[in-house]
């Protein structure tokens, strides 16, 4: 506990189970502090390390990735042995393809009863090690707080991601002292490898360039130095993930609504601190003659193997934008050279900002989800952190909510794991409790975890719950009618989860009238606790895309 302490943890997100009990009591500091308190509720908020207990393991994992994601410190999770682990493995698997700092421990049946049969017996290691960055059991109580200072540092180390340790049930309860000067790690920053001189040379002969920036310009805490290179270069930019928000929605440089004929026509594309999957089209841009790739990634482990061609800068992102720069200016770089490209996406930026008022502000019924999206985009103050949980009403999120500020976006990333909403606006509360988390879910996602929204009472947090409610999984129901003529197992009841929600403590409303979205969001930002209002959309209507990620 006294490692993960030093290392800036901010809270331990669990659920009870007897085999990590030794961990709790660290956490409370012991029986004395738990008699002193004026009830265990207030000794688990004030012992040395807050705990927080959720309804599934799933939900504590998520909430202690999105510390990491908008900390940049590592979140810390536990969960008990067997089915608390194998509960953790989606979040956990999410953390790793987000590339989210993350230590979680794992309770183990105990050493001196292994293969015997014990309670939750169950070899967790290999299961975890092909989704962290290091998976490892302690067999010696006097390694512990040696190892989890190290389970910390890796998970801070680039590229970031999640660290798991299990510790059997007879060595997390043997007493061990604490271990004198065990020394903390800083992670090091790594020197750019790769042709800087040709990337610069590649981006000052381009003539349609553009700029895609990703979650780990965020993580790498290289913002100020991103926002340097696109001042400096006038380069289109299109953010991706935790990138949203380096740049102001009405700065023209901003070009996301002008994606496709940006993707498509361009000649130079520079991807800094992002994956080339299949949100990025796999690193192939350009039309008939393909774009060249210039990819700044901060590990050798995010090297596009599938993307040859690609012109690969690895190391710090802060450095290796400088570099970049530099490298671009010394060959003769000039915005100028490129101005009517930025000023002809620009304007399709506008055009399709101007194509979209009507849905907007839509007064169709049932209602058109974008209506909902016109609501809240007047209502977001500048530190609001808004979180996507789910598929086709989230989808609509992307295109039209553009942060203000740089970390203030979550989604599930390209795991795409549904459920994790009420555990991002947990986590969200806890790194930033005073910007106000809006947790935007469909009606698929909420099954998945609307349960913990007693969770969310119970820890005091104000999030406003606004619930797509399309009665179906519009993710699937259309591509499925596309292809075949019909649909089957997509639909879902017209439930009204702020019911469930008010059983749990929280309160909301359904609203079906688009006049009342805007007065029902407004109750729910000014209700001290979690408020959901369910809206029910026309089922009909589909997010358009054009690729499902296969």
């Amino acid at each position: 506990m006294d490692a993960a302490v030093r290392h800036g943890a901010q809270a331990l997100f669990t659920l009870s189970g007897a085999h990590i009990f030794p961990l709790f009591d660290a956490a409370v500091g012991g029986s004395d502090a738990v008699t002193a308190a004026s009830s265990t509720r207030q000794a688990e908020r004030s012992g040395p390390l807050r705990l927080i207990d959720v309804r599934h393991e799933q939900t504590a994992v998520f909430a202690a990735e999105a510390v990491g994601k908008l900390s940049r410190t590592p979140g810390f999770a536990a969960v008990t042995a067997g089915p608390g682990v194998t509960n953790a493995m989606s979040a956990v698997t999410g953390a790793w393809m987000n590339g989210s700092p993350l230590v979680l421990i794992g309770g183990r049946a105990p050493n001196y009863r292994w293969g015997s049969g014990a309670l939750q017996e169950l070899d967790h290691v290999p299961l975890l090690a092909p989704v962290t960055k290091r998976a490892w059991t302690i067999h010696d109580p006097t390694t512990t707080e040696s190892d989890v200072a190290a389970a910390f540092a890796l998970a801070a180390s680039a590229h970031r991601g999640p660290v798991f340790i299990d510790i059997p049930m007879d060595v997390l309860f043997t007493p061990a002292a604490a271990s004198p000067g065990v020394a903390e790690t800083t992670p090091e920053t790594q020197a750019v490898t790769g042709s800087v001189e040709r990337a610069g040379e590649t981006l000052a002969a381009a003539i349609r360039p553009v700029l895609i920036i990703g979650s780990d310009v965020w993580a790498g805490d290289a913002i100020h130095t991103v926002q340097h290179l696109i001042e400096r270069a006038q380069i289109p930019t299109i953010p991706n993930g935790m990138g949203r928000g380096v740049l102001q929605p009405d700065n023209p440089l901003l070009v996301t609504r002008a994606r496709s004929q940006a993707l498509k026509d361009a000649d130079v594309v520079v991807v800094i601190g992002a994956p080339l999957d299949f949100r990025l089209g796999y690193g192939r841009f350009g039309g008939e003659q393909p774009a060249t790739v210039i990819h700044l990634i901060d590990s050798p482990t995010q090297i596009a193997s599938h993307v040859p061609d690609a012109l690969t800068l690895t190391g710090d992102l802060r450095s290796s934008c400088a570099e970049l720069l530099d490298a671009a200016i010394h060959a003769g770089l000039n915005p100028h050279a490129w101005q009517s490209w930025s000023q002809s996406l620009h304007e399709t930026s506008l055009q399709a900002w101007r194509a979209d008022d009507a849905i907007l502000h839509s007064e169709q019924t049932p209602i058109h989800p974008a209506r909902i999206y016109g609501e809240i985009r007047s209502r977001l103050a500048a530190d609001d952190i808004v979180i996507g949980d789910g598929g086709d009403f989230v989808s609509f999120a992307g295109r039209f909510i553009e942060p203000q500020e740089p970390g203030c976006w979550l989604d599930p990333g390209p795991f795409g794991c549904l459920g994790t909403g009420p555990g991002y606006a947990l986590g969200a509360h806890v790194a930033r409790p005073h910007s106000h988390p809006w947790l935007l879910m469909g009606d698929g996602a909420a099954g998945f975890s609307l349960m913990d929204v007693e969770s969310l009472v119970r820890h005091k947090v104000p999030v406003t719950m606004v619930v797509g409610n399309n009665s179906g999984w519009g993710l699937e129901r259309h591509p499925m009618r596309f292809l075949y003529g019909y649909d089957v197992i997509a639909d879902l009841p017209a439930t009204n989860y702020d019911d469930v929600v008010r059983a749990l403590g929280g309160a909301g409303e359904t609203v079906t009238d688009p006049a009342n979205i805007g007065a029902a969001l407004d109750r729910a930002r000014d209700f001290q606790g979690p408020y959901l209002v369910n809206i029910h959309t026309d089922p009909e209507i589909a997010y358009p895309r054009s690729t499902t990620g296969v």
